[in-house]
C-alpha cells in the first residue's frame, strides 16, 4: 500500500483479534497479543484495539497497531544508551520479536506537568499522589518544579491502582536496590524523551514505563514514549494558553478520555462500555499518525492488514525454527 486510504476505507483496516491457523495468543493484553517462541523469545503483536480507563473498546482504531509498534521502536532506539531494552527485531510493522522477560508488578509513571489524573486529584484539594507532594499554587498543565514518580500496580483485571514507593518496598514488590535502579533509569528516560520531543515542537508531559528482568538484568519493556504510554502538548502556544487558563493542544490518548468524560461515559464505563462513533475513531487515528510523523520525521506508509493472520502464521513458523 503506497498511500493512506481515504476515510471511507480506513475503518476496514483493523486488527482486533489474532488467530494464526487457529492458534490463540499465549497472552492477551489490552492492546498486544503475545506468542511465545522459545524459552528466551516471544513475538508481540500490536493490534488495533484501544483502551481507556482500563477498559478495552469493541471498536478498533485503523492502523493503530502499526503506528504504535513503529513509534515504540523509534523510542527504544532513542534511549539505547541509557538502558537495555527487550527488542530483538521488528520483522513486520505490527510485530516485535523481544526477549521474554519477567515483568515487574509495577508500572512507573513520570509526570512533568500537573495534568490528567494528577490534576483531577489536585483540583479536589489533594496535594499528595503516590507519596509525592504536589506544591500549592500550581495551575492546570503547569510544570512541576521537578518531575515526580507516581507508580501504579499492574492489575490483571479492573483498574490499576496508585501506589507509593514506600508501599512498593514494604510489600516486597521490588527490592530496594532494584527500585533505586528503576527510579534513576525512569527519570533519565523521561528527560531524554522530553528533549527529543522539544526538538520536534512538542512537550512530553507525562509517560509510563514498564520494566522486566531477563536473566536477572533489568530491561525496559512494552513501549516507550508512544501515544498509548505518553501525553504530549504542542510547544507552540503552550505558555500563552497556560497564562489564559485555556486547554492545551495535545497529541495523546487523552483525547479519548476527555470525550468519555464530556459525554458522561466515564462514571458508568465499568457497567456499560460506550460505542466509539466512526468520526471519533478516525480522529484518534489522525492523532496517532500525526504524533508518529512529527516525532520520527517520516511519512506513515501503512501495510495492508487483510491477510494479517496468514502473514502472522508464516512468520511465527519461520521464527520458531
Amino acid at each position: 500500500m503506497n498511500s493512506i486510504p481515504d476515510h471511507a476505507q480506513l475503518l476496514t483496516h483493523c486488527i482486533t483479534e489474532t488467530m494464526p491457523q487457529g492458534r490463540s495468543a499465549d497472552y492477551r493484553g489490552k492492546v498486544r497479543d503475545i506468542y511465545y517462541l522459545d524459552e528466551d523469545r516471544m513475538a508481540i503483536i500490536a493490534t488495533d484495539r484501544i483502551s481507556a480507563f482500563d477498559r478495552i473498546f469493541n471498536e478498533p482504531i485503523p492502523f493503530k497497531g502499526q503506528l504504535l509498534n513503529q513509534l515504540a521502536w523509534y523510542g527504544f532506539r532513542n534511549v539505547e544508551d541509557l538502558c537495555t531494552h527487550h527488542v530483538i527485531d521488528i520483522p513486520h510493522p505490527n510485530i516485535t520479536v523481544a526477549r521474554k522477560c519477567r515483568p515487574l508488578p509495577v508500572e512507573v509513571v513520570v509526570r512533568g506537568y500537573l495534568t490528567g489524573h494528577a490534576w483531577r486529584i489536585y483540583k479536589q484539594g489533594g496535594r499528595e499522589l503516590c507519596g509525592q507532594q504536589m506544591p500549592d499554587g500550581l495551575r492546570q498543565h503547569e510544570a512541576f518544579p521537578e518531575p515526580i514518580l507516581t507508580p501504579t500496580t499492574k492489575a490483571k483485571e479492573g483498574h490499576d491502582q496508585d501506589i507509593s514507593e514506600t508501599a512498593i518496598l514494604s510489600n516486597g514488590l521490588v527490592s530496594e536496590d532494584l527500585w533505586t535502579e528503576i527510579r534513576q533509569t525512569a527519570l533519565k528516560l523521561y528527560q531524554r524523551g522530553w528533549k527529543v520531543a522539544q526538538k520536534k515542537g512538542l512537550i512530553l508531559v507525562d509517560t509510563k514505563y514498564e520494566f522486566g528482568l531477563f536473566r536477572d538484568k533489568l530491561l525496559l519493556i512494552d513501549e516507550v514514549h508512544t501515544a498509548d504510554s505518553s501525553r504530549y502538548f504542542y510547544a507552540d502556544g503552550y505558555e500563552e494558553r497556560l497564562e489564559r487558563g485555556e486547554p492545551q493542544r495535545q497529541l495523546s490518548k487523552e483525547f479519548l478520555r476527555e470525550w468519555l468524560i464530556e459525554n458522561g461515559h466515564h462514571a458508568t464505563i465499568d457497567q456499560k462500555l460506550p460505542v466509539l462513533p466512526d468520526q471519533v475513531r478516525i480522529s484518534i487515528y489522525k492523532r496517532y499518525r500525526e504524533l508518529y510523523e512529527t516525532l520520527t520525521g517520516e511519512k506513515f506508509r501503512p501495510t495492508p492488514t487483510a491477510n494479517f493472520n496468514d502473514d502472522l502464521a508464516i512468520l511465527l513458523d519461520k521464527l520458531a525454527k
